[in-house]
């Protein structure tokens, strides 16, 4: 009985290993293909330089190409949270996403409050993480140490 218990920890075990590096190389595939998009998006923004002459007589258009800009930003930031997935990548996806939202949605001023008061608790969420990580390193290193 209890090689048979240790042979199915040994295949559960296997198993979870085999699904997680299947998972790492989705993900891997997921950011390259994004990365792809990202290259796409920069270089069909950064062909058209009409809109740097155009912006300089008209400012009607800076609102599309900041859009254009704000997506290739969030999909860096992405890009980032899928090659290093913690805490600080996905706090900052958030807060580019309500940025974005503020600045180039029609909002109205409570919107507008709400979108401070939400980048303002992602900042203080994503400082307290810091701190509570720093005091868990140290307290590792000193655990380590044997004092």
């Amino acid at each position: 009985m209890e090689a048979a218990k240790q042979s199915m920890e040994r295949f559960m075990s296997r198993f979870k290993k085999n699904i997680q590096r299947t998972g790492e190389a989705l993900e891997s595939v997921m950011a390259v293909i994004v990365l792809f998009g990202i290259i796409l998006s920069v270089y069909s923004l950064l062909k058209d330089f009409e809109i740097f002459h155009s912006l300089a007589v008209d400012t009607s258009a800076f609102k599309p190409f900041l859009e254009d800009v704000f997506v290739i930003v969030i999909g860096i930031e992405f890009l980032q949270m899928l090659c290093r997935p913690n805490s600080d990548n996905v706090m900052e996806v958030l807060i580019f996403l309500v940025a974005r939202h503020m600045i180039l949605g029609d909002t109205t001023p409570v919107d507008d409050f709400v979108s401070v008061i939400s980048v303002g608790i992602l900042c203080a969420l994503r400082r307290y993480l810091h701190v509570t990580r720093k005091k868990e390193e140290a307290e590792q290193e000193s655990g380590g140490d044997g004092t």
